[in-house]
C-alpha cells in the first residue's frame, strides 16, 4: 500500500457578527485634500478653470490663430478642459454645501477618466512649441502666453487625476 497523505480538515473560524443596530459601513480611506468633495479639490478645480479660461481667451482674441492647426487644437482642448473643470467645480461646491461625500465608485471612475483625458489633451500642447515659428512677430507672445496658461492648467489637473486614480484602489 502506498503512503498517500490525506487532506487535513481545518476548522474555519466564525466571523464575529456585529450586534443588531450597528449597521455602520466599514472604514474607508481618509479623504485627502484635492480629492473630489474637499476644499482642496474645489481650489484645484477653480485654478484649472481660471487658467484654461485665460488660455482660451488669449487665443480667441488673437487674429491669426486659425492659420495654425495646432493652435486650433489647443483652443479645442483647453475649451474642453475649462468646461470639464467648471462642471466639476460646481459638483464639488454642491457636495461641500450639502456635506455630501463624492466617494462613490462610479463618480470616482468618471472623475478619473475625465481628468485623464483633459490632462492628456493639455499635455499635448508641448507640440505647439514647434508651431511658434509660423506666427507673426507681434502675435507670438500671445501664443506663448496661451500655451503657458494651458500648461499651468495641466499642472492643476495632474494632482486631481493622481488623487482620483489613487482613490480607486480603496474601492
Amino acid at each position: 500500500m502506498m503512503n498517500v497523505s490525506r487532506p487535513a480538515v481545518h476548522p474555519v473560524d466564525t466571523v464575529p457578527v456585529a450586534p443588531p443596530g450597528n449597521d455602520r459601513p466599514p472604514p474607508r480611506m481618509k479623504d485627502v485634500q484635492g480629492m473630489p468633495g474637499t476644499t482642496g479639490g474645489l481650489i484645484l478645480r477653480l485654478s484649472q478653470f481660471v487658467s484654461a479660461l485665460i488660455s482660451v481667451s488669449v487665443m480667441i482674441t488673437t487674429s491669426d490663430y486659425r492659420f495654425a492647426t495646432a493652435f486650433c487644437c489647443l483652443v479645442l482642448a483647453v475649451s474642453l478642459q475649462s468646461l470639464w473643470s467648471l462642471t466639476l467645480f460646481i459638483i464639488d461646491a454642491y457636495a461641500l454645501l450639502v456635506k455630501r461625500s463624492l466617494r462613490n465608485l462610479l463618480i470616482v471612475q468618471c472623475f478619473t477618466v475625465g481628468d485623464g483625458v483633459t490632462a492628456s489633451a493639455s499635455a499635448g500642447i508641448t507640440v505647439l512649441i514647434n508651431d511658434l515659428d509660423r506666427c507673426d512677430v507681434n502675435q507670438c507672445t500671445r501664443f506663448e502666453t496661451a500655451v503657458a496658461m494651458a500648461f499651468i492648467s495641466w499642472f492643476a489637473v495632474s494632482p486631481s487625476f493622481i488623487l482620483n486614480f489613487w482613490s480607486l484602489a480603496s474601492f
